[in-house]
């Protein structure tokens, strides 16, 4: 097999940021630039390489920052350009890289390209956007919206209807036109010649559009899915081999793709070894199999480990040296990781989140670390859909149990509890004093109660911490070569319980094993394995077998 090529960013740890949660610097219960600056220096300690935040760009905020209205200005809330580019300037004077969240698929309705554009059926920037004619006195075809409800938003002015797959305050930008993708590689550019590291491309398999536009399978009701005609579109290679010419190639950036819909053979071109597109992809496989969810999403089941561990498996070895795997188990858009995959009671939540740190970062690929999962934060509770925040698990709300009644209140709302995004959105934990030492105001989202007993300060101060743990975990990836490079050679493919596997480097091996379970179960993967223990959650071992959670990592 052919030497993998070794990049910086192959070997990095890159760690989450969504600002508005992070740190309140001046009170006003949002979190800003200027925060994030005060905690660079914990994030050095941490051990992480990259940073990549969540949009700071201007935005009127209908989708947390994801519809942007101006790409060279930051939201007001965050603070000026100045506060970004002192923020920028110390986190490389700490040798950490910023990586910028790159929405281009489409824009807010307040951006200027969009109020021009819906002028008039003549502006010269009408094309900037995908407009179309009513069919049949309707929407032009059955596209559901990724938020609810139909993906066109009739324009009483012009008479015709405007493609939106995300808020109808987040048009579509038409990427045939040529002249949109010279203004998205010239914003691109800017940014590149202000310093920073990289982009995170948000929903980037979608901007290529089938043009034909046809109807979708229908899912709920009346609507029909897209995907197929938008996920992985006809020209998206074409259009990202264009932006890597014009504009990454020419800058030593770590690139990632968020790929809905993305094959294992789509990502061997999205994130192909010669480099002529992104540097790898973000795939949903392992977070989104969910049998039985409503509208694919909405469940209160946990996930199955032999479904879990065949998806992971199957990105291991079929991009091997072809492709490169980006590693998470959360973000932004998914609940807590030790809730999800995990135990978040008390008695199993240090212990299984220890197991699922070891999981994914022994694995091959680039790890993401979300803000809070390194101390074990966890998810929500959410009593009434008042204490919800998040556009899409209030539109979810509204179609499922108000409008067509699929499900009552009470089991949506437990839904929300195992599944919402904004369980990924509370402020993050600093600390047990008011408000968890987010802000000295009054936090734009409510904090989880368990902030007294789940917070960095504590776990910083407790050497058996979550946080340790993650520090122990980064500083090996930083020193073994084996654990970025390794082949992967899975193990154990019967078992109900048990997450194994073995990587492979220069006569070295590594024998990783984690139960996914609060119950003992047999497993003599270690019975006789001389080599040195290089990690584990547990400080004794019982022959035979791996305890509840536990997680063990052996190089020989």
């Amino acid at each position: 097999m052919a030497e993998e090529k070794r990049l910086w960013w192959k070997e990095a740890v890159i760690y989450q940021i969504y600002p508005r949660s992070f740190q309140d610097s001046n009170g006003d219960g949002i979190g800003d630039l200027a925060g994030i600056t005060s905690r660079l220096p914990y994030l050095k300690e941490l051990g992480v390489d990259v940073i990549w935040l969540s949009p700071v760009y201007k935005s009127p905020n209908d989708d947390n920052g994801y519809d942007i209205s101006d790409y060279r200005d930051i939201m007001t809330e965050f603070g000026t350009m100045a506060d970004f580019d002192k923020m920028l300037q110390t986190a490389h004077e700490l040798g950490l890289k910023i990586v910028m969240d790159l929405v281009v698929n489409h824009t807010s309705d307040e951006h200027p390209w969009f109020i021009e554009s819906r002028s008039s059926k003549d502006s010269p920037l009408r094309d900037f956007y995908i407009w179309k004619d009513p069919k049949n006195g309707k929407a032009p075809n059955n596209w559901e919206s990724c938020f609810s409800g139909s993906a066109w938003e009739f324009d009483e002015k012009t008479g015709q209807y405007y493609l939106h797959l995300f808020s109808k305050k987040q048009p579509d930008l038409n990427w045939e036109n040529p002249k949109v993708r010279d203004e998205v590689f010239d914003m691109m550019t800017w940014w590149c010649e202000k310093g920073i590291d990289g982009f995170r491309m948000d929903v980037i398999s979608m901007i290529s559009k089938d043009q034909r536009f046809p109807d979708g399978e229908p899912t709920v009701g009346d609507l029909g899915f897209y995907g197929p005609y938008v996920y992985n579109g006809p020209r998206v290679h074409e259009f990202l081999q264009e932006m890597n010419r014009r504009v990454l190639s020419k800058y030593d950036l770590l690139t990632v793709g968020e790929a809905a819909g993305v094959t294992v053979d789509e990502a061997k071109k999205y994130a192909n070894a010669e480099g002529t597109e992104l540097g790898m992809v973000f795939h949903f496989e392992h977070v989104e199999a969910i049998p039985g969810a409503l509208a694919g999403k909405w469940t209160d089941k946990k996930p199955h480990l032999p479904e879990l561990r065949a998806t992971l498996n199957k990105w291991q070895l079929e991009l091997e040296g072809k492709a490169w795997n980006s590693l998470y188990w959360d973000n932004h858009d998914q609940p807590r990781a030790v809730s999800r995959f995990g135990n978040d009671a008390p008695k199993w939540r240090v212990l299984s989140a220890k197991m699922l740190a070891t999981c994914l970062h022994m694995m091959k690929g680039t790890p993401y670390i979300y803000q809070g999962e390194e101390f074990g934060m966890t998810n929500m509770h959410f009593a009434t859909i008042e204490d919800c925040d998040d556009i899409q698990a209030r539109n979810a709300y509204q179609q499922y149990v108000v409008e067509e009644k699929l499900v009552d209140g009470p089991t949506m709302l437990r839904y929300f509890d195992e599944m919402s995004r904004d369980n990924a959105r509370t402020p993050v934990q600093w600390d047990d004093s008011a408000n968890a030492g987010f802000t000295t105001g009054k936090p734009w989202f409510t904090v989880n109660p368990n902030y007294k007993e789940i917070n960095a300060k504590a776990a910083m101060a407790d050497p058996e911490s979550v946080y340790h743990y993650y520090k122990k975990l980064i500083a090996l990836r930083h020193s073994l070569p084996i654990i970025p490079y390794g082949v992967f050679e899975p193990l154990l493919l019967d078992s109900e319980s048990i997450y194994a596997y073995k990587r492979h480097l220069d006569g070295q091996t590594l024998t990783v094993a984690c139960n996914f379970t609060d119950k003992e179960v047999a497993c003599d993967l270690f019975e006789g394995l001389s080599g040195e223990e290089i990690i584990s959650n547990y400080k004794e071992h019982k022959a035979g077998v791996l305890q509840p959670y536990e997680a063990r990592v052996v190089l020989s």
